[in-house]
């Protein structure tokens, strides 16, 4: 297996500590210190900048946390759902890598799974089960 890069272990770890109540107590902490503080700053410009400063530069460097972690984790799982049906007696595999078709493709699926679930809910509702695995062509 290839080693994991700097950038990945630091992304898991700050997402590991900033996904933990102690990180969000630290922050309600520092919060709560600034707000104490206002009073001995008189409630400054430089007072308001502090705040103002440190929580723009963490918002901002945590999008990027955030889209790695969430990019990170749908890879992991889109690897996992192709697993499933690579390995499905009577699965689509044409399902395989579904996410990277166009926008057209896509709806073509859905409505042919559409169409799917519908003639489903009809079997149902006239005594019949929905158990199996039809042809999504089949009417």
């Amino acid at each position: 297996m290839k080693q994991v890069g700097l950038f990945t272990r630091m992304a898991k770890a700050a997402a590991r500590f900033t996904g933990r109540a102690a990180c969000f107590n630290l922050a309600v902490l520092l919060i709560l210190i600034w707000l104490v503080t206002g009073p001995v700053f008189q409630y400054s410009d430089t007072w308001q900048l502090v705040i103002n400063t440190t929580t723009t530069i963490i918002t901002f460097l945590m999008v990027f946390l955030i889209q790695n972690t969430q990019n990170r984790d749908t890879q992991a799982i889109q690897i996992k759902l192709d697993e499933i049906i690579r390995s499905m007696e009577g699965a689509h595999n044409a399902l395989l890598d579904l996410e990277e078709l166009d926008e057209n493709t896509l709806d073509a699926f859905r409505t042919r799974y559409e169409a799917l679930a519908s003639k489903a809910r009809k079997e149902i509702a006239t005594g019949g089960n929905d158990r199996g695995s039809p042809d999504l062509d089949s009417d």
